[in-house]
């Protein structure tokens, strides 16, 4: 669990604090996503976490602890930070990345060993292929992998993501999304990720916190934030075609109805999206999509209408009355 309570972040000179009286609760093994306008405050929120900046006033709570009181160094060594840039030592072969944190906690050499192995194992890579090489042999995605794998290496519970994805071709970015995403949801690991993407924001986050002037404008889950946001400010900066992004959000095989599709109608696997659905629906001018699990048995079906209902839920609320 991550708690800021009236966090705040003022530099001399400026007109208004970076942070203004921020206060936010992250449960533990979820992921929140902060985002929001350049200079909303967000990385100065997530970096004074784990006292890369420190906070002018206010308490951070980490794990029950109340970190604002901390040793710094220690402190960062039980939490993982992932950069935009990887941040990985160019003259250290992949492995002895990997391994920092845990030779500086001590580790034996063999548990460090096979702690390596696993890491890279974990983010998809080949440990015969990669421990002994250089960052410099490898792409900007398996580099990337590194990064998160080092993060990791000495099981923090807290993990700490700044623009992870911002470096990656954008060919590769969402299928490391989702393969981040499901392995800090297997690791139940507590997540703050900065972004300026808002479909990343969607996807990654348990919550997602908009920030504006350095305040807390709304936190609450993606659909929530979709179907009801707090204020026009929201509104405008979610985009005009949140009722689409809320339809990401939903798997096919969660929303399908009973029932036999037209003999001839595409199919769509119960993994993809209705928003992945709507597009074949569109491009096909059917009304319906037979859904198949993973033995590619029907399980349902996926009509233009019922889209059509799921996007309009909430859409007749309006803006709520800001917070």
């Amino acid at each position: 669990m991550i708690a800021l309570e009236g966090v705040s972040k003022i530099y001399p000179g400026l007109p208004r604090p970076a942070v203004d009286d921020l206060t936010l609760m992250v449960p533990g093994g979820r992921t929140c996503v902060l985002i929001g306008p350049s200079g909303c405050g967000k990385t100065t929120t997530m970096r004074m976490v784990n006292r890369l900046i420190e906070p002018t006033r206010g308490r951070i709570v980490v794990e029950g602890e109340d970190v604002t009181h901390a040793d710094p160094v220690s402190l960062r060594r039980r939490i993982g930070y992932v950069i935009q840039q990887i941040g990985l030592f160019p003259h250290m072969t992949i492995a002895q990345n990997v391994a920092t944190v845990p030779e500086l906690l001590g580790w034996p050499s063999a548990r460090v060993a096979a702690r390596v192995d696993e890491m890279l194992s974990l983010v998809g890579l080949d440990p015969g292929g990669v421990r002994d090489r250089y960052p410099r042999h490898l792409s900007g995605g398996q580099r990337q992998r590194v990064g998160v794998a080092r993060a990791l290496a000495a099981d923090p519970p807290v993990m700490l993501m700044d623009e992870p994805f911002g470096a990656v071709d954008p060919l590769v970015r969402t299928h490391l999304q989702d393969e981040f995403l499901s392995i800090l949801k297997r690791l139940r690991k507590t997540v703050i990720l900065v972004t300026h993407d808002i479909d990343e924001a969607i996807r990654m986050g348990d919550l997602v916190a908009i920030l504006k002037d350095g305040r807390l404008v709304q936190c609450d889950a993606p659909d929530r934030l979709l179907a009801m946001p707090a204020n026009a400010f929201v509104a405008d900066f979610v985009g005009a075609d949140r009722a689409l992004k809320r339809l990401s959000l939903v798997m096919a095989g969660d929303a399908c109805e009973p029932g036999t599709a037209p003999a001839g109608a595409p199919e769509i696997a119960a993994t993809l999206s209705l928003r992945d659905a709507l597009a074949i629906l569109l491009g096909t001018s059917t009304e319906a999509l037979r859904v198949t699990g993973p033995d590619g048995q029907a399980v349902g079906i996926v009509t233009l209408a019922g889209i059509r209902a799921r996007a309009g839920e909430g859409a007749g609320r309006g803006l709520r009355a800001a917070g």
